[in-house]
């Protein structure tokens, strides 16, 4: 029986070759009618017998692109017949409430490699891209996604480029950034004053490099700062002028077999540094390999081109470059070009620039790989906006984040949609950049938040925000404690709705007593969580400046431990952190894993100071041997609450460093006795509630000698451990738990 249906799919859907593979696929159906760009994703209407219809839609779901997500299909018949005879591609419609998902970034495929090295058109082409690859997210200024919404709308198609887009056969069918030497965007080289030099931008970038200069190169998503590390004073030169003291650099490596001179690689992180995503993979460095100028850890930060422009860079001698972001001293990424040449000109030799406009600035992912798949650290290029897929519907929410590594999450339907890396909320700049993008996001979902939710800190930025706007805009604002959101975007990263045991470990955080959290044992849903354990609460002399000055936490660790500090650090030093501690003056009280790790990281030697944040913590974890050996601790019970007593530890630490042991022995021995009482307060916790499932969160997580162990002695106890894969563990994805607790909290009122 001929029928006529209309089917809508829903998910990612555009901007990946959809719309040409269902006409490719169309004519092994013998079916007939039309497929267009909607704003639910992508309409088709069909003639055709019942059952041929029914088996197309259902391959759809198997069958789809590589780039496509489809997350429903929806078919309804239709009256009548209309008598098609072929089967078309029809222009887009925006009648509809805009539904449509949005394709990350993604790297460029190898056909496209291959035509941009051979004889053509498009030889050396560096912008050279097909509906499998290329710019996405970076370029659409709104949707449906044609070519009129990217930034590729001021380049004309010549009649070749033409051609291809509008043949079915041609793998450029419909694909939005097409172009080509003659009428795509064009690459060009300045020196640092921005005055253009002759010849080919390639060969001039790879002359300076060669020549130890530094250049900023203009990328997807903003400007890297390149150069050579061979010769350890470029490294320190590109410091210097960036004033990036110790943080580390990423590299960029031609191939796998390079970036294997530098580190250990396991067939799934090169599953994951060779996926179209391209993040930058933290990798362990191989036994006997320092590269202190680049990275003063035990790993680097290794990527894979990604772009056109960087495989023509590692064409000839150049093989593996620094390739971090272009900003200045914690400012958002540079993505104009005007700005580049203004702010980078006393950092950048050369500009590696090209006149096709960035639209939204994204940085670079960075992840670890755990336990076969990426363990995010930063979600942003190559992920974003890709959606949290949800099993239930949520309403319109707007999730504002924390003040580090910002993040902001929106939801429509049953996607809750994380917005890409931030940064942290220190200057103007960066939030000015936070909020353009809260409303570009609104504006390509047309999302009208029905609520807010924020942090419960009340000076944060994105708490003024939430508050300014709730009140502008008469719309419910909910106040999410800092920790109780960790434990909910665990939940919601493993999409489980139940109450669960959250050890919730990280820096800071506001408490519902007014102290700084951070080391806490909860359970919790999305409705509600009790406290109840943390670690014995440290006071910090200094405030804030403890933060920065690690020493000062390791002075109090002692002098709670009634222990003398002087044998260890500065004499001066004790001598003013102790009648700040005796007088009680600016001496807050944090329960925080990471000032924790910050205070024996001091009292070891590893790092008194830090540059940036978690350094003390980052390099304990590095100074770590193998040994398994574990420390006194108590556990005991305060005011209904499991306290988990570090003096002990101190004393025993402070004991054998005057005897001199090893600092990195004690630096295992300090996080193997972490562990261990963490999974003794967690199987209390468990036959005390009856309650067997653990979520781990907060960016203490980001220890891996700790995720190598923790997850195992917590499964020993019976208990189901849930980590985060899809969003960090960190601040920046607290957003996405801010977002079902208030999901949970609207529905509730």
């Amino acid at each position: 029986m001929i029928i006529r249906t209309k089917t809508f799919v829903n998910g990612i859907v555009q901007g990946v070759g959809f719309r040409p593979f269902i006409h490719k696929q169309i004519t092994g159906y013998d079916l007939k009618g039309w497929i267009r760009n909607s704003s639910v994703g992508a309409e088709i209407e069909l003639e055709g017998e019942e059952e041929t219809i029914q088996a197309f839609t259902d391959d759809l779901w198997t069958k789809a692109p590589p780039l496509s997500l489809i997350t429903s299909v929806e078919t309804e018949k239709l009256e009548g017949l209309a008598g098609y005879t072929d089967f078309r591609i029809i222009s887009s419609d925006a009648s509809f409430k805009r539904k449509t998902l949005i394709s990350p970034d993604v790297c460029v495929c190898e056909e496209c490699l291959d035509e941009m090295r051979s004889p053509g058109r498009r030889y050396r082409y560096p912008f050279i891209n097909c509906t499998n690859c290329g710019p996405r997210f970076t370029i659409i200024k709104n949707v449906p996604y044609d070519r009129s919404q990217t930034t590729m709308s001021v380049f004309k198609m010549c009649p070749d480029c033409e051609r291809e887009y509008t043949d079915i056969s041609d793998r450029r069918y419909h694909a939005e950034p097409t172009g080509c030497n003659i009428c795509g965007p064009r690459l060009y080289f300045t020196d640092a004053e921005g005055r253009e030099i002759p010849g080919d931008a390639i060969e001039t970038a790879k002359a300076y490099l060669r020549e130890g200069k530094i250049i900023a190169v203009k990328g997807l998503g903003g400007f890297h700062l390149a150069c050579r590390f061979d010769d350890e004073s470029l490294p320190r030169l590109l410091r210097d002028r960036k004033h990036r003291d110790e943080k580390s650099f990423a590299i960029m490596c031609r191939d796998v077999a390079t970036a294997l001179r530098y580190c250990e690689i396991s067939p799934d992180e090169e599953k994951v540094l060779t996926g179209y995503r391209r993040p930058i993979v933290l990798l362990k460095k191989l036994p006997g390999i320092e590269l202190f100028s680049v990275s003063e850890n035990s790993r680097i930060g290794i990527m894979l081109p990604y772009t056109p422009v960087h495989f023509m860079l590692f064409e000839d001698d150049i093989d593996a470059l620094i390739m971090t972001s272009a900003n200045i001293s914690d400012m958002p990424i540079i993505y104009k070009d005007d700005e580049a040449l203004e702010n980078l000109r006393s950092i950048a030799d050369g500009f590696l620039m090209n006149n096709r406009e960035i639209h939204t600035r994204c940085d670079d992912s960075v992840t670890y790989v755990y336990d076969g798949r990426e363990y995010p650290v930063r979600r942003s290029r190559g992920f974003v906006p890709y959606p949290i897929i949800m099993k239930k519907e949520l309403g319109s929410i707007l999730a504002l984040g924390a003040e580090q590594k910002a993040s902001f999450c929106l939801s429509m339907d049953n996607f809750a949609i994380p917005s890409q890396h931030i940064g942290d909320m220190k200057n103007m700049e960066t939030f000015e950049n936070y909020r353009k993008q809260i409303t570009h996001f609104e504006n390509l979902y047309e999302i009208r938040p029905q609520a807010l939710a924020c942090d419960l800190h009340p000076d944060y930025i994105s708490t003024v925000y939430g508050e300014k706007r709730a009140a502008d805009e008469g719309l419910p604002l909910y106040r999410i404690q800092h920790h109780h959101a960790h434990l909910a975007s665990c939940m919601a990263d493993n999409d489980i709705d139940e109450k669960v045991i959250g050890i919730i470990w990280d820096g800071t955080g506001l408490g519902t007593d007014g102290n700084i959290w951070g080391g806490e044992f909860l359970l919790g849903d999305y409705s509600s969580f009790e406290r109840l354990g943390h670690i014995r609460y440290i006071r910090l002399p200094g405030g804030d400046k403890a933060v920065k000055e690690l020493w000062r936490v390791g002075i109090s660790l002692l002098a709670d431990c009634g222990l003398d500090p002087v044998p260890i650090f500065d004499e001066d030093k004790c001598s003013a952190a102790s009648i700040q501690l005796k007088s009680g003056l600016n001496c807050p009280l944090s329960s925080g894993m990471g000032r924790l790790f910050d205070g024996v990281s001091a009292l070891l030697g590893i790092k008194t100071g830090a540059t940036y944040e978690g350094q003390g913590a980052i390099l304990l974890e590095a100074a770590a041997t193998s040994s398994t050996r574990t420390l006194d601790y108590d556990i005991v019970m305060e005011d209904g609450e499991t306290i988990l007593d570090w003096r002990p530890m101190i004393k025993q630490i402070y004991n054998e460093i005057l005897s001199g042991a090893d600092a990195g022995e004690l630096s295992a021995a300090f996080m193997n006795t972490l562990a261990q009482a963490a999974a003794r307060i967690a199987a209390r916790i468990s036959k005390q509630k009856s309650c067997t499932g653990v979520v781990l969160s907060g960016g203490t997580f980001n220890n891996m000698y700790l995720m190598d162990r923790l997850p195992g002695l917590l499964r020993r106890e019976g208990l189901s451990v849930y980590i985060h894969h899809r969003v960090s563990c960190g601040d920046e994805g607290l957003s996405l738990g801010q977002l079902m607790i208030a999901d949970r909290l609207l529905l509730e009122r």
